[in-house]
């Protein structure tokens, strides 16, 4: 069974280029536009990996990923933070509230594409 990523992003270009990589690399991917969405599709989905931007409406990628860690349901669904906050309390933020792993944009599409594989288990 193919590995379902959700890309939560409210930047369209950036969903557009994210979802083509992770098709490209044999994903499924499901789109949520803003923190909310994201919340209700891990909740319906249950994704393996979310890529998630922190700087979204109606709740940031912070409260995102606070509210899947304190679901027991969901607790393992593995986050991969992706802001432009790249700052050393952005990330030490990020991490502490149950984030898996932390990139900052601009990224290497390279990079991104080894990140999710060795998180969600695969050899590249």
């Amino acid at each position: 069974m193919r590995q379902k990523i959700l890309i939560a992003d409210d930047e369209p270009n950036i969903v557009i280029s994210l979802e083509y990589l992770m098709k490209r690399e044999g994903y499924t991917v499901l789109v949520a536009r803003d923190g909310q969405e994201a919340l209700d599709t891990i909740a319906r989905e249950r994704p393996d990996l979310v890529l998630l931007d922190v700087m979204m409406p109606k709740k940031n990628g912070f409260e995102v990923c606070q509210a899947v860690r304190a679901n027991e349901e969901l607790q393992a669904t593995k986050i991969l933070m992706l802001t432009a906050k790249g700052r050393d309390t952005d990330l030490a933020k990020g991490l502490a509230l149950g984030a898996n792993a932390y990139m900052t944009k601009p990224f290497s599409t390279r990079e991104l594409v080894q990140k999710v594989a060795e998180m969600l288990g695969k050899q590249p």
